[in-house]
Formats: C-alpha cells, structure tokens, sequence
C-alpha cells in the first residue's frame, strides 16, 4: 500500500449486481451480450445518480455501487429491476438479461475510490443468493427500510459468509413481476451455478429460521405496544414459564388464569387497529 494513499473506514450503503448466467450468455454470442450489458449499465447509472448513488468499480458483468441513503439504495434497485424488466420484455428467452442484487449498510474499506472488507463481502454474498431479476439485502439494510418503503420483505434464513464467523441474515425484496419465467432455461442452469441456494439449508435449520422469523415479528409487535398490554403479556409468559417449569405443558394449567389477560391484549389490540 503506497503511504500516500492511506485506507479510509466509513460506514456506508453498498450495492453489487451481477447477470445470471452471464458466462453461458457470453459464449453464445459475445456482441450482442456485452451491447446489452452496456446498455444496461447505462441505465443503472442514471438512476444511481438519481437516488444519489455513485458506481464504485465494474469488472466483468459485476457491479459495486454506493449510496447516501439506505432507503434511497433499496428504492433504487427496486426501479433498476423495473427497468431491466421492462428492457427484456420483448427479447426472447435465450437474450433475456437478468441481474442480482444484494445491498448491505455496513463498514468498508476506500482506497483510490475502491472498495474492500466485510460490508462488501456480505453485499456480494447476498446478491449471490438473489434470485435472478431479485434483491436481497442485510438484516441492516431491513431494520432502515421496511418501515419507510411500501414494499414487502421476505425472511430468508442465515446464510454464511467467506471469512467470517458469523452468518448474514437476509430479506428478499418482493419485486413483483421482476422474474424471469419459470419454463426459461436458466432456472435449470441457476440450479446449476448457485451451489448454496436457500433450498439446500437442512430442513433442521430453516425450521429454526422461520422460529426467528417469527420472535422477531413478535418483538417488533411487542415493541410497539402501550404499557398496559406489555404488561398483560408479560403476565401471561410469567404464568407459561412457571407452567413449564415446574408440571411441564403436558398439563396447560396457565391457560386459565391468563384468559382475562389475553381478552384484554385481543381488545385493545383491536381497537387500536381500528384506530
């Protein structure tokens, strides 16, 4: 590393996008995919630039882009893959040009304007496991966005990441029609090229990612509660937890005496959403 270009650390919002099968595609006709690959690139730059985004460093059909604003990141790559829909509608099958999208917020290494480190790492791994005309973002990137955007987030399970210790949780983004056809070819050859796909998690542990899933939809709940029904709850799980302790639910005796409770929490849960 030359002394006068030092690595600068900054927290920041990365997107990586690459085609799906772009290896396959190259080699039937070099032209005519590395004219749409611009053409597309082009695209996706204008709209960098319009959701005050920069692209980082291309190479190949990969992408690295950065933006200010995570929300503005998500709701960019939601448009890009409009976009992208839109230019493939009237191609046939076979030149048909899909991308993957991960994005991560998270910590990254800059030196001469390139990118390095887990934040990036953790964006490629995700956009690995996008599906093709798909997104796939952070636990992060969800816990900035799903609030903000009027989109929809699919839970999808912890995934490992090179070199690091721990997994990255991932949230599909529902892209609506942004999907190849399932009767193309390249769904097989996908199934060919992605060797860590969601589908081949053990059915023991996408068991305990949808557990997850549902504590954390229940703490957000939770979360967003006023005093009194944080209370009742709170009631009903100390009522569970010496049930279980000490007769074991076999016998559901906490049942009883936290029927007024959950009345209560159903009522004002109620009312609050009619609100």
């Amino acid at each position: 590393m030359e002394s006068g270009h030092p690595l600068k650390r900054k927290l920041t919002t990365v997107l990586c996008a690459d085609v799906q099968n772009y290896s396959r595609m190259m080699a039937r006709d070099e032209a005519d995919t590395l004219s749409r690959l611009n053409r597309y690139r082009s695209i996706m730059d204008d709209l960098f630039s319009k959701h005050d985004g920069r692209t980082v460093n291309t190479w190949g059909d990969g992408i690295i882009a950065e933006f200010e604003s995570v929300v503005e990141a998500v709701r960019c790559a939601v448009e890009v893959q409009d976009a992208i829909t839109a230019e493939n509608r009237d191609l046939p099958d076979d030149r048909q040009m899909w991308f993957r999208i991960g994005i991560n917020l998270g910590d990254v290494m800059e030196e001469n304007g390139d990118f390095y480190g887990e934040g990036v790492n953790i964006a490629a791994r995700l956009e690995s496991l996008a599906d093709p005309g798909g997104i796939m973002v952070s636990e992060s990137v969800y816990n900035f966005t799903h609030k903000q955007l009027a989109i929809g987030f699919d839970y999808a399970g912890e995934n490992k990441v090179k070199n690091s210790e721990s997994p990255v949780i991932g949230y599909r983004v529902r892209a609506g029609e942004n999907q190849p056809s399932p009767s193309q070819s390249d769904q097989t050859a996908k199934s060919q090229d992605s060797t860590h796909t969601i589908e081949q998690i053990p059915p023991e542990r996408r068991f305990w990612d949808a557990a997850g899933q549902k504590i954390t939809q229940f703490r957000e709940w939770f979360q967003r509660q006023d005093r009194s029904v944080k209370i009742s709850v709170s009631i009903i799980g100390f009522f569970f937890a010496i049930n279980f302790l000490f007769t074991g639910i076999a016998e559901p005796w906490f049942i009883f005496p936290s029927l007024p409770f959950a009345l209560y929490v159903a009522i004002r849960t109620r009312k609050k959403t009619q609100q």
